[in-house]
């Protein structure tokens, strides 16, 4: 599972889940799901700097990643290495170049399900499905939000202690400390919607 979390906690999509619980009553859900665009496709770019326990040098990398509503999650790391993570309701597939190096079925895995609905409820800011997993606080001021969420699920909480994110009118930046101490920041930019947002490559893989 600290495998599995640690690439996928990468990503992050659509919402999935939807059940209200008290333990996120200090978020301002409904300002914060006013001021996001919940478009059908975002594409754009991501920089990920992963601070490991005890390293002083930070592993650094980027890329390229679409999220299409009802489909899944693309992530293509591009620098210092290739490779592709996609999501999707029923599995999780990494690949590098032409060869499958990780498949994991969320059918046959609870786990990689409930993993699925925490990544691809992050990057939609669907906080109202990450109800279920985490409790924590949030502000908002002017079209700029912020939110700090505790895990709260036994499961997660062996690996992932918290999660932060920001933005307007998309999830701008998500960092994720992990139980080990690691810690990984991930920001986005140069966000594009709609069809036209993803290159004929990237289309394909939907």
């Amino acid at each position: 599972m600290k495998r599995l979390l640690s690439s996928a906690s990468l990503l992050v999509c659509a919402s999935l889940l939807l059940s209200p619980v008290s333990a996120l009553a200090a978020l301002p859900l409904e300002k914060i799901h006013s001021l996001l665009a919940h478009p059908a496709v975002l594409c754009g770019r991501f920089d990920q700097s992963k601070q490991l326990a005890g390293i002083k040098k930070p592993l650094a990398s980027s890329g390229r990643f679409c999220v299409v509503a009802g489909k899944g999650v693309l992530w293509r790391t591009l620098q210092p290495f290739p490779s592709t993570l996609k999501l999707t309701r029923d599995e999780i597939v990494q690949t590098q170049g032409e060869r499958v190096a990780v498949r994991l079925d969320a059918r046959q895995e609870p786990t990689v399900r409930l993993i699925n609905n925490m990544l691809f409820s992050l990057l939609a800011g669907d906080l109202g499905a990450l109800q279920t997993l985490f409790e924590g606080d949030g502000t908002v001021q002017g079209k700029q939000w912020s939110v700090a969420l505790t895990t709260r699920d036994a499961g997660i909480a062996k690996v992932i202690a918290g999660v932060s994110l920001d933005g307007g009118a998309n999830v701008e930046h998500i960092s994720i400390r992990e139980a080990s101490g690691d810690r990984t920041n991930i920001q986005f930019s140069g966000m594009q919607t709609g069809e036209s947002a993803m290159t004929a490559e990237e289309s394909a893989q939907f």
